[in-house]
């Protein structure tokens, strides 16, 4: 369990010091939480073929026509982290 404590907090201190500024004592844990909420639900985990610990399933192996289809970007934490998604 150790190890999976230290690569998460590895994590979070090379991804959130440099660019989020903490203005009260509150602030930390809204910053955590987004950040839970990102790697738990859209970003890649290697040892799970690439999905997110809370996706059940593969999703369909889809080709996209670019040209025919937007790629909206969601800024989380104000544009620390960048999550994409198709619109149908």
């Amino acid at each position: 369990m150790n190890a999976h404590c230290e690569r998460i907090t590895g994590s979070i201190r090379r991804e959130m010091p440099d660019h989020v500024l903490i203005v009260n004592e509150a602030h930390p844990r809204q910053v955590l939480a987004a950040y839970q909420r990102h790697h738990n639900t859209h970003r890649p985990h290697q040892a799970r073929q690439q999905l997110p610990p809370d996706a059940k399933e593969l999703p369909d192996a889809t080709v996209y026509d670019l040209n025919a289809r937007r790629v909206p970007r969601t800024q989380i934490l104000g544009g620390v982290i960048s999550e994409y998604r198709y619109i149908a």
